[in-house]
């Protein structure tokens, strides 16, 4: 006991600690203020819940910050807060690695864009940035094509207010509208007024859309449904599979457009970012091109099993050797490896001759890759046919016909889901060279969730002449729809565009996997800047 006596002694002494009594009477006493918060206040009057009455007062300025916040992030609002507009396009993500996150992905996809220019040797662009648009120049002989049913009409509506706002209110080219049916009295009245230029409607005959007549329409139709059991994208769609082959072999063979000499596709529900205030038939022209695109992405292999087959026995048939552009739908051959050089330590002395032929394996023919073809394998990529303009003689020439007519006999339009972009691509892959095509990369474009769209060329924006076009009724919405293209994106070095505002809800194509950029760039010179 004397020990711990002592022990007591040593330890230091401290007040006596405050009851729980006294430290609620002293938080009472520091913060008076605060006690009117805490009250607590009923639901409903005979209710048994309550709650604290600054619980009451906090919940509607948090709901106001929030609305605030919303705003302010709205693509729409002077105070958004932007993703990096795009620019020329550049690397796609394959080349960056797995490791980075989605974030990083992006801004050094956007960053790359934005500083790396492609070669002018066999293509450049038209017009880089802004001009006075040539109201009363000359124009080419040529036309819109739009594939469309009457209940598409919003969707075309759509699509016919972004390229007459960004392009036709300038220069006026024609529309035809085609249907495998009769269009309605509704959706010629309200697309004649939606354009200040000519349109024409026509009907698709059997003869272009449907069974041909040496096709077992049972077997088709069993392929067709074979294609939907395996849940192949649009692959149980009969009338997608008859849409593919008109616009493959049949579109410039009607006789609306027999009297074209240029036409450019619209599809429904597409979006223009950019104003276009030059000629592109024209320049399409004057620079001798044959094919424009602006996407270039790599096709559901699934969808196309065989199509290279076919495409590869037309070029082997015909005698033809590539021009240039062949190589950008063909997977790049492997890499040799290359001999270690005489005293490298890692080099392995040669064993002798008797020793080798007793290796396993030794003698033994190579495997064979059941998808290649000439030793050459189709690596899925074609341009994006549902924007492209281009030369109806090259569709209508006999080499092309030719093509077509192989291709078709295939049964690959029924059996498989052959599209007509692969088609036109393949068929210009063995036709054409780097310099008959032409990237429209100036063009802002997006068509369901993939687009491109360039940054605006700096010092080469012109001030921009308002578009109130007349088919909105309501003239305070009308105003808002021209005013939300009033202020385009910012300026960046290298960029291209013209007045651009860019959809930032999602990643330009060439910062995605299935960019088909560098293979257009392999073939049309490489990059002129590293």
């Amino acid at each position: 006991m004397g020990l711990v006596h002592d022990i007591a002694k040593r330890i230091p002494s401290s007040p006596n600690l405050p009851s729980l009594d006294d430290l609620s009477r002293q938080k009472d006493r520091i913060s008076p203020r605060l006690a009117f918060f805490r009250r607590r206040i009923r639901l409903r009057g005979n209710s048994s819940v309550s709650i604290p009455l600054g619980i009451v007062l906090l919940f509607p300025c948090v709901v106001i910050i929030l609305i605030l916040l919303l705003v302010l992030r709205h693509p729409s609002s002077p105070a958004r807060i932007l993703m990096p507009a795009g620019a020329p396009p550049a690397i796609s993500l394959q080349k960056l690695g797995r490791s980075h996150s989605l974030a990083s992905l992006f801004q050094s996809s956007t960053d790359v864009k934005a500083s790396r220019q492609i070669s002018e040797e066999h293509d450049k662009v038209f017009v880089t940035g802004c001009l006075e648009p040539q109201t009363k120049g000359p124009r080419a002989n040529a036309a819109f094509v739009v594939l469309a049913r009457n209940k598409e009409l919003e969707g075309v509506l759509q699509s016919i207010k972004s390229i007459e706002r960004h392009f036709n209110r300038w220069f006026h080219y024609p529309y035809v509208f085609l249907n495998d049916g009769d269009f309605n009295s509704t959706f010629k009245e309200t697309i004649t007024n939606y354009t200040s230029a000519p349109v024409e409607f026509g009907k698709i005959d059997a003869s272009m859309w449907g069974y041909p007549e040496w096709v077992d329409k049972s077997v088709a139709k069993e392929g067709i449904a074979k294609q939907g059991d395996a849940a192949i994208m649009y692959g149980g769609m009969e009338s997608y599979h008859h849409m593919c082959r008109f616009y493959s072999g049949f579109f410039y063979k009607h006789h609306l457009l027999q009297k074209y000499e240029w036409y450019w596709r619209l599809e429904p529900e597409i979006k223009y970012f950019c104003d276009i205030t030059y000629d592109p038939f024209m320049h399409m022209a004057k620079a001798n091109k044959t094919y424009g695109f602006t996407i270039a992405v790599k096709e559901l292999k699934e969808t196309v099993p065989n199509i290279f087959r076919y495409a590869s026995a037309y070029k082997r048939l015909n005698n033809l050797t590539s021009k240039g552009l062949w190589e950008m739908f063909v997977e790049p051959p492997p890499e040799e490896p290359k001999p270690l050089p005489v005293g490298d330590p890692k080099r392995k002395a040669q064993l002798p001759e008797e020793i080798l032929k007793t290796e396993p394996g030794r003698g033994v023919l190579p495997d064979v890759d059941p998808e290649a073809m000439e030793e050459e394998t189709y690596n899925m990529c074609h341009f994006w046919s549902n924007f492209e303009i281009a030369r109806l003689d090259w569709f209508r020439s006999k080499e092309y016909e030719d093509f077509f007519q192989m291709m078709d006999r295939s049964g690959g339009f029924w059996m498989e889901r052959w599209g007509d972009a692969p088609i036109h691509s393949l068929a210009a892959g063995a036709l054409l060279s780097p310099k008959d095509i032409h990237y429209f990369r100036d063009f802002g474009y997006r068509h369901t969730t993939i687009q491109h769209c360039p940054a605006n060329a700096p010092a080469r924006q012109l001030r921009r002449i308002p578009y109130l076009e007349k088919t909105t009724e309501d003239e305070k919405r009308r105003k808002e729809e021209d005013d939300y293209w009033e202020s385009w994106d910012s300026e960046k070095e290298n960029g291209v565009g013209c007045r651009c505002k860019c959809d930032t809800d999602i990643v330009d194509v060439e910062g995605k996997q299935g960019s088909c950029l560098a293979q257009w760039v392999e073939v049309a010179g490489g990059w002129a800047s590293p």
